[in-house]
């Protein structure tokens, strides 16, 4: 009984450990976030605002950007903001220079920019397929390249990639978003073999989907109201969707134990598991979703993607957790953000 009390005593230390340790670690850390203006990015620079982190972050629209900043520094965060498109190498270099510049260290960079792109296969041409493989497995690489000969001299550092379940399992209808992300998840996952040595932990975040609110800003092709209807759905009900705060403590709790890889939400957990043991059946599974999804048709290969928000279904309570989480994580520009 006396050794059953001190197992469970000692498993709780560990556990509560565990859950502490990303609350002290962070603070004085100097972290820079990409895509950080709204939605995920935004929602782990605010938790990182209440740790003590000192901020970089960067997105490629100015104005969204400054907002981002001014609510930041309201919080009491030391924070600064690079306008950046971290698909572009020069860029990239621009900003990870700014942030030496300021802060004299990067200590934490969590690649979180990215794009999705919503349609059938018949709506893709190869654009859309360069601009997601640009932004989602470039603009991540492009970044790291630029901060690893700091970290290398260092000989310290903590990079986060923020992938997604789509890197692992692909997902109907999302095609030029999960052939970037597969090729993003291959990146850093090589990436954290060979810089362990160095004392440079890297980190691979497989998260489900989120209620951030980023379907507002999802591009759209195909049928676009019809697509935007089931993707705001699955965006916004609880159980196909996780809560976006709490995703972002668990990458945070993540990054600050050196967790080489990890999969967010029990949906992708379930799935990539599914998906490792028998592929097979998991892809005949998808094609029975497919089929269930929008017919092709509407905007074609030629045409430009929309965002989510220029074709708005009004769907009520289906959509009315993802709306409240567009509003309060900046996806809707014109609105203030709610608490």
């Amino acid at each position: 009984m006396k050794l059953r009390l001190l197992g469970a005593g000692i498993g709780g230390a560990v556990i509560g450990f565990r859950r502490a340790l990303p609350y002290v670690w962070f603070r004085d850390k100097v972290v820079l976030i990409t895509g950080g203006s709204r939605g995920l990015g935004l929602i782990l620079a605010r938790d990182l605002a209440r740790r003590g982190a000192r901020l970089a972050i960067c997105a490629r629209d100015g104005a969204e950007l400054e907002r981002a900043r001014g609510e930041l520094a309201a919080r009491g965060a030391d924070v600064i903001a690079v306008e950046c498109d971290v698909s572009l190498p020069a860029q990239a270099e621009r900003l990870v220079d700014s942030v030496l510049h300021r802060f004299g260290r990067i200590d934490v960079l969590i690649n979180n920019a990215g794009i999705i792109q919503v349609g059938p296969v018949e709506s893709m041409g190869l654009g859309d397929y360069r601009e997601a493989m640009e932004i989602n497995c470039f603009g991540m690489i492009q970044p790291t390249v630029a901060a690893l000969p700091h970290m290398r001299r260092r000989g310290a550092g903590n990079i986060v990639n923020i992938c997604s379940i789509g890197g692992a399992v692909a997902v109907p209808h999302l095609l030029p978003y999960t052939a970037s992300k597969f090729a993003a998840v291959g990146f850093s996952e090589g990436l954290c073999a060979e810089l362990r040595s160095s004392g440079i932990r890297v980190t691979t975040i497989l998260p489900g989907v989120m209620r951030t609110g980023s379907f507002v800003n999802a591009l759209f092709k195909g049928r676009q109201e019809s697509e935007m209807a089931w993707f705001s759905v699955t965006s916004s009900v609880p159980g196909a969707s996780i809560a976006a705060e709490r995703a972002g403590r668990r990458i945070l709790r993540a990054c600050a134990l050196g967790e080489p890889y990890v999969t967010v939400g029990l949906p992708a957990k379930v799935l990539r598991v599914a998906h490792a043991l028998v592929p097979g059946l998991v892809d005949r599974a998808l094609a029975l979703v497919t089929m269930l999804l929008p017919r092709p048709g509407g905007a074609g290969a030629g045409d430009v993607a929309e965002p989510g928000w220029l074709h708005r279904v009004r769907l009520g309570a289906l959509t009315a957790l993802g709306d409240a989480a567009a509003r309060r994580n900046r996806e809707v520009p014109w609105a203030p953000p709610t608490t």
